[in-house]
């Protein structure tokens, strides 16, 4: 039990950092919309290690080739788009609206569908690489994953708490703070798969 609780907390990292990212740049974010976000986090990372259990090993070969690279991507893609945005606007506040598309605060407006499941997604690709060891260990996976997925949920909506109180402190610099948290997620889960620690 201890052992999956602290796979739990470790799998709902970047799930963490990236409620706080939007947390300190998404605006006028209410209790109801970081319940959902995390909800959305939490139930990605429950479904993600019964996928993986079901795949089994058989794929992981296959799996493990290109998992890192998406996570890497989509997070890298999303963080690369705030910084980029919150360094070119000219006019205070410009980047802050999320009802433009394209600016900061829309890229990580957790309000937004759209951008809430690709933040999900790339948050929980590790946990298919849980469910796939379950798999070859030949552990049950529901009540493990139905852990992962309450940590999360929780982890999550104390991010978000958190993001929250330091956007004002960051003032300006948050947007940039941001997207260079979710970069760097990208980055540590790319390095884990190079360095094969995963």
């Amino acid at each position: 039990m201890l052992q999956t609780l602290l796979i739990s907390l470790g799998l709902s990292m970047d799930a963490f950092a990236v409620s706080v990212s939007s947390g300190i740049c998404a605006k006028e974010i209410k209790a109801v919309h970081a319940i959902r976000a995390a909800a959305f986090f939490g139930l990605f990372q429950f479904l993600m290690p019964v996928a993986g259990w079901l795949l089994g090993s058989a794929f992981k070969s296959y799996i493990d080739g290109f998992d890192h690279w998406i996570a890497f991507g989509l997070l890298s893609l999303i963080g690369g788009k705030m910084v980029k945005e919150s360094l070119s606007a000219k006019e205070e506040g410009a980047c802050e609206d999320p009802d433009v598309p394209g600016s900061v605060a829309a890229m990580s407006d957790i309000r937004d569908l759209r951008t809430l499941l690709v933040l999900s997604i790339a948050t929980s690709i590790d946990a298919l690489a849980v469910g796939l060891s379950y798999s070859m260990l030949g552990v049950p996976i529901l009540v493990p994953a139905a852990m992962i997925g309450i940590v999360t949920f929780f982890v999550c909506v104390a991010g978000f708490e958190f993001g929250k109180r330091i956007g004002p402190v960051l003032e300006h610099r948050a947007e940039t703070v941001g997207g260079l948290v979710l970069i760097a997620i990208g980055c540590k889960i790319l390095f884990q798969h190079l360095s094969g620690s995963v």
